[in-house]
């Protein structure tokens, strides 16, 4: 399991991406690090789709793209060959911090226990409630009247790490699940940046075993952002 610890003397916090689609997350924490507003360093995005705009993002950004989507015969790439270029890769970019931020496949237990840095995941849900896809539907069909997007630490249980932050919003009664995706990709857009910020500063920390007594009078995790809509 990689060192959970990110103090790094002030240094520019080394990120690397994984994407699967238009990459607006990673837009905006290029447009953030571009702007001077994150410390932090992208130092690579990877994609498992060819097709996907976040590369097109990459490209103009100026930062490395690694795109690992299909074989020289034209296959899709399977997991586990994806998970071994793919380490390969963050091996060569030395990342501090990876984070998933649309990325569409299911990384195994073995890649994730052996990652060479802490994993965090945006998620289009409140977490734990409406783990995996198809959230904004189902939380319409539940009649929540609740919604938002959760940043937690990847285990090998899907969407199942510690919460580290959360947004929320109320949904409208005439939401519709396209709706409310727009409205909580706003959320996300806000939450993802904020919460690497944290990170980067050490306000917040991934080692978040809430068992053991610190002594601490702060609040356990998860934070949660609150943003009106």
């Amino acid at each position: 399991m990689p060192n959970l610890s990110l103090n790094h003397n002030n240094k520019p916090l080394r990120v690397a991406v994984l994407v699967s689609g238009s990459g607006s997350n990673l837009q905006v924490l290029i447009d953030a690090m571009q702007a001077g507003e994150l410390p932090i360093e992208i130092v690579g995005v990877i994609s498992n789709r060819e097709d996907a705009y976040a590369i097109t993002r990459t490209q103009d950004a100026a930062i490395p793209v690694a795109v690992l989507s299909h074989v020289a015969s034209g296959k899709r790439i399977g997991i586990k060959t994806f998970e071994k270029h793919a380490f390969a890769q963050l091996q060569d970019w030395q990342p501090d911090l990876i984070v998933l931020a649309g990325f569409m496949r299911v990384l195994s237990s073995d890649f994730i226990q052996h990652s060479i840095a802490p994993m965090i995941n945006l998620h289009p849900s409140l977490l734990p409630a409406y783990k995996g896809l198809n959230t904004n539907q189902r939380v319409i069909q539940a009649g929540e009247r609740h919604h938002g997007c959760s940043v937690h630490i990847v285990t090998a249980e899907l969407d199942a790490g510690t919460v580290l932050t959360q947004a929320l919003l109320q949904v409208n009664p005439k939401e519709t699940a396209d709706s409310l995706r727009l409205r909580v990709q706003k959320l996300e857009h806000q939450l993802l940046p904020w919460t690497i910020l944290l990170l980067a500063k050490g306000v917040l920390t991934l080692n978040t075993d809430s068992s053991k007594d610190n002594g601490s009078y702060l609040p356990a995790l998860p934070l949660t952002l609150f943003i009106n809509q």
